[in-house]
Parts: C-alpha cells; structure tokens; sequence
C-alpha cells in the first residue's frame, strides 16, 4: 500500500492533463489509475492514431462493453460507448476541436459557477493548445499540448464543396475559425490531429518527459471498486486488477476523472448522494447530495445518408472524412441562437459501402432535456442504469424538426443528387454497429453490399428502402409533421457528450455537487475534475472544453497549496484555491 498527495481516477481527457500539472511540482507525489490499457510513447495503437475514428469507436477493446443508456424514457437501453483506454474518450473520439460559444461560459458564472465565465476560461482555452491555423491573437496560443489544425476549403474534397454549396445557397455564412467566429455560418472543423495522426490527451500530455517524472505514478490495467470513506473524509481508493487482485491506494486527496457516467456512480458507492437512493440499496449515506447522477446532457442527435456518385467519393487512403461543420438557429420560442449544430463526413464507414454514403450529423446544441445516473446494485461491478431523457423537453424535438427540414433544404440545394430518394434517414443502430466492426467477414458483406449499390437507380434505392430506412421516405417525413415527430423519437440518440452529473455551482444550490473547484461538498480530501462538473452542457463537442476545465482546476490546486508556484495564466481566473 502506497500513500499519495494525489490519487487520480480516470486515464481520459481530464486525467492526463492532472498528472502532467500536478506531477510537475517534485514535491508532489501523483497517482494515474486507469481501467483501460496504456498507451505509451511508440506504441499507440494504429488503430487510435488514425485520423477516421469508427474503427476503433465501434469495437469493444478500448469502451465499456457493459456500459449502457437509453435515449428516451420508452428507449431500450443501447451500448453508450465510453473510453476505457489512457486518454479516455480524447483517444476514440471524432478528434473535434470545438471550445463552444462565449455565452455558454457566461451562463456558467451567471447561474452560481462563479469564476467559470468566458473571459475567466478564455486563457485555459489557449493554454492547451497550439492552434496550427491561427496560432497569434488573443483568442488562440500557439505552444500548448493539443495541437488543433484545419483542413482548409481549398483542400476539400468534391463532397464538402457540394455540402458547402448547398448552405451558401440556403443563405449560410462562410467562417474560418469555429473557435473564434461566434456567429451563425459554416466552416472548416477544428481537430486535434497532426500530421494526420490522432493526438489524443495521453499523447499530448504524458510524454516521455513527463513519464520519466519519479514523482509520477501511472497503473493502468486497474479498475477503481470503491472510495475508502471514513465518515466524511476520502482515505484513499481500492482497485482491482484484471487478475482479480485487489490494490489499496493511500491518499490526501481523492480525484474523480472518471467521466460523467462513472464519476456520480463511485460517489454514491461510497455514500455520497441522495439519502433515500443509497438507503434503498443498503449503503450508508456519509454526505446527502441529491444532485449526484442528475443533471445528465447529452447532445440530441440524429443521423442521415446520402448516396455519392463516384466523383463524390473520397479514396480509403485518405483517412480524415469530417471536414466541415455548421451552427445555425431554429427559432424554436424559448431557445438561444446558434442552438443547432450540423457536421458532415465524406465517408459513412471505413468499408466500402460506407465510401459510398456521404453523413451527416444533427444535434441540438444547449439541450433543454435532463437525464439521471442510478445505481442498481452496490456492487461495482455492476453498471449503473443511465437514462438520458433527450426529448423530454418538447422544444428539443420542435429543433431537431426545424433542423432536418433545414439540412434537406440544404441537401436540394447542394447539387449532391437530382433524386431526393438518395438523401435518407440512416440509424447509428446496434446493426450498423455490428457491420462497423472491422473484420474480413464485414468487408466481404460490405463490399457486396457496395455493389449493389452501384447498381440503376430503382435497384439502389429499393435496398435503400429495405436495408436502410424500414420502407421511411425523406419525402414523407417531410411532408406530415407528426410522421417526422415520430422518426426523430424513434431514431434519436445520445453523440456521447454525457455530462452535468456532479455539476458545480453556488453554496445556495441544492443540487450542486461541488464548488467551483471540483471539491465535493460535505467532503474533506475528494474532489471531481471532468465533464460531470459542466452545470450546461456547451455548444461543443466535450473533449477540449474537458481539458480547458482540468487546466484551470490544476493550476488552482497547485496554487492553493504552492501561492506562486502555479503557471503563469491569469491569477483572477484561478478559482477555488
């Protein structure tokens, strides 16, 4: 058994950067555990340094297998593919780069996370990176871990030219930076990708350098089972190996980055949540916090094909397929502007039918609908019941109506297809996953599959109909409210941006589960640092928000207990010393 200052639980976005920063003070002695394997320098694995993600996204070596979610209350609960790997989520994501808008920062402050406004979050956002782009100014840096990149227009391929035609005739603006350009508009995405290659937080911000830290810790292979609690003060954790055996860790400080599905399941373990929830299971509740597991966001997604004509299509060879994204407003009363976000990919799969399939991507931005985390047994084995709610709010469905008549506007106009039968509705099903393992079983089935659809026309779009959409028609939806209400109900899903948890904010705020440092109210020595804290979800995807959020709460853990010692970011934006 081994003390530590710091014992960090959770290898992902947020983990990787806690052991950098901490373990950059030689006095400090930090502990990384990670469930998932590592990932050293040299030997990442192929599969997570490519720049097209699905392969490894749709496997099971490097998620939670057991991990599930339902999207609706009448929803069954579907694999919700969370990172079990060094850099978590940052290492199996799509690689976005997106900071959100100022406003979702000053909403932050404005409802109780004081210190969390845009101006006070704006320094952590260049710290962390190293924009290739736009590496001057004061809204970017230019020398932090995470490199960001664009793949400019004069780069695009036909299909994105195509996309792009079509918003630019539906009265789109063009933009260039996503991150500093606030308003309405399309534009290149950013990434976290260099010499198209994946540059995931394990890499960024576990080097070699800092490996070679004697003060720094990393178990990977190690799964937490529990808090070790005594009364309201955190000891330490125990975790267990993949050969059964257990290993005790002792701690000053326990840090949960263990995302916002696992983060509020090991508080309420370890009796810290809503008293009647844990008493029905038998645990005892150490500290009543009944926010813990509310709060649950996840961005409102919906998915569509189109079939590409050949000089549409991208060589397998080229590995980046997602160039292009756009925010635009649905006018929905109640709802903020920019509150839709639509990105594109020239390639549905890595296979060949998915070659043939350009997609795309709609989600609400600033959701309105709450979800909740529950335990269902006190055994850690046992995943927790995740139920996402996305449309229980009716003006997140009135949104995405607005949003998928808006993209088959833009569909018409881009010049794609002279046949609206091409342009379909496509389900990220549990049956599109299963073809979306790699193997040579699903390449045979995917390259017949891809055939036929080069077959005439009538041919193509009758498998459309019987493989794809159930017999559901673009035009049909379209055309009767009700019947588009029901396929958005139907086919809705989570984009795995879980967050909100153990959301932070004001003393006053019942259901906040920490300050606004990530501390746990109530609790001495445990703290949460990931994206449970975010009390709104962003308009962005969640990774660099993620790491904005680790950046900012490191430097005011090194500052409280080392005044000076922290970096040199703005002192007024350090929060919770």
């Amino acid at each position: 058994m081994e003390r530590f200052d710091y014992v960090i639980v959770g290898g992902g976005s947020a983990g990787c950067v806690l052991a950098h920063r901490l373990s950059a003070v030689p006095s400090l002695r930090v502990a990384l555990i990670e469930a998932g394997r590592d990932t050293p320098p040299g030997a990442v694995p192929a599969a997570i340094l490519d720049s097209y993600p699905m392969p490894v996204f749709c496997g099971d070596t490097y998620i939670w297998p057991e991990l599930k979610a339902s999207a609706t209350r009448t929803a069954a609960p579907r694999v919700y593919e969370q990172g079990r790997v060094m850099g978590g989520g940052s290492s199996i994501n799509v690689q976005s780069a997106n900071r959100g808008l100022p406003r979702d920062y000053d909403d932050w402050a404005a409802n109780g996370a004081t210190g969390w406004a845009w101006q006070d979050v704006l320094p952590y956002f260049r710290k962390l990176e190293r924009d290739v782009n736009f590496p001057e100014g004061e809204l970017h840096g230019g020398d932090g871990p995470v490199p960001i990149r664009r793949i400019l227009q004069a780069d695009w391929p036909p299909f994105c030219h195509a996309f792009a035609d079509g918003m630019r005739k539906n009265g789109f603006a063009s933009l260039q930076d996503q991150n500093g350009e606030f308003g309405d508009g399309y534009f290149p995405g950013a990434f976290s990708n260099l010499d198209d290659k994946r540059v995931s937080t394990a890499v960024a911000y576990l080097d070699e350098q800092t490996r070679r830290r004697r003060n720094l810790h990393i178990y990977p292979d190690l799964r937490v089972e529990r808090i070790v609690m005594e009364g309201m003060v955190a000891r330490g954790v125990v975790a267990v190996a993949r050969n059964g055996a257990h290993v005790r860790f002792e701690a000053n400080e326990v840090v949960l980055c263990a995302g916002a599905l696992q983060s509020p399941a090991l508080l309420m373990r370890a009796g810290v949540g809503a008293r009647d929830d844990l008493s029905a299971l038998g645990i005892d509740c150490m500290i009543d916090l009944p926010g813990v597991g509310r709060n649950l966001q996840d961005h409102p997604s919906l998915t569509f094909c189109h079939f590409l004509e050949r000089r549409y299509r991208m060589p397998l060879s080229r590995r980046r397929a997602s160039m292009t994204a756009a925010r635009f407003t649905s006018g929905v009363a109640g709802c903020d502007a920019s509150d839709l976000y639509l990105s594109s990919a020239t390639r549905a799969a890595w296979h060949a039918l998915g070659n043939r399939l350009g997609l795309f991507f709609l989600w609400c931005n600033r959701p309105h609908s709450r979800g909740r985390v529950q335990l269902v047994s006190p055994d850690a084995a046992v995943p927790p019941r995740v139920d996402l709610n996305l449309l229980d709010d009716p003006r997140d469905v009135a949104r995405l109506a607005f949003g998928v008549r808006m993209l088959a506007k833009i569909v018409e106009a881009s010049g794609l297809s002279h046949d609206p039968r091409d342009f379909f509705p496509a389900a990220f099903s549990p049956r599109v996953k299963a073809l979306s393992r790699v193997g040579t079983r699903n390449a045979a089935l995917t390259s017949m599959l891809g055939v036929l659809l080069d077959t005439p026309a009538p041919i193509r779009r009758a498998l459309i109909e019987r493989f794809f959409t159930g017999g559901q028609k673009m035009s049909a939806l379209l055309a009767d409210e009700h019947a588009l209400e029901s396929s958005i109900r139907a086919n809705v899903f989570g984009v795995w941006h879980a967050s909100g948890t153990c959301k932070m904010g004001d003393v006053n705020d019942v259901m906040a589960v920490t300050d606004n440092a990530g501390r746990v109210r109530g609790a001495q020595g445990l703290r949460v640092v990931d994206a449970s804290l975010m009390p709104r979800l962003p308009s962005a995807n969640t990774n660099i928000p993620t790491i904005m959020m680790a950046e900012k709460i490191a430097d005011a853990m090194v500052a409280r207990r080392y005044p000076g010692a922290a970096s040199s970011t703005t002192s007024s934006t350090v929060v919770g010393r």
